[in-house]
């Protein structure tokens, strides 16, 4: 079991804690984390840009795409799309995807005291 720290909007945190939102995604144009890095049983803890970490949730599984093509990225529209709970204008402003890490979520907390973790760089994505 891994722990991460992930930048995530206040929005997709909001939606988590909410219920509404049961897969976090990760869609990128170079192979860096979470890609392979992830796994079942990780915690991830959620920070919000430039604040606090908010909470944490537990990943139940991982789906990976390494260069999904055309259909595939059809399939995790149509498949996980409404889990994602992505912004309407999410696909528009990511059309070049060349890996993807589909995170489903169970177990989320928020925190009451923030655990103290120092992050200073700009990845959105740290394993700790």
């Amino acid at each position: 079991m891994a722990k991460h720290l992930a930048i995530i909007n206040p929005e997709a945190v909001e939606d988590i804690f909410s219920g509404k939102k049961k897969i976090e995604g990760r869609f990128s144009q170079i192979k860096i984390a979470p890609f392979g890095k992830v796994a079942s049983g990780d915690i991830v803890l959620m920070k919000l840009p430039g604040e606090k970490i908010a909470g944490q949730f537990i990943v139940d599984r991982v789906v990976s795409f390494d260069h999904p093509n055309k259909e595939e990225i059809e399939e995790i529209k149509k498949k996980y799309g409404v889990k994602l709970a992505l912004p309407k204008t999410f696909w528009l402003e990511h059309e070049k995807i060349n890996f993807v890490t589909l995170m489903f979520i169970k177990s989320v907390n928020k925190f009451i005291i923030e655990p103290k973790i120092k992050k200073k760089d700009l990845r959105p994505w740290v394993v700790l």
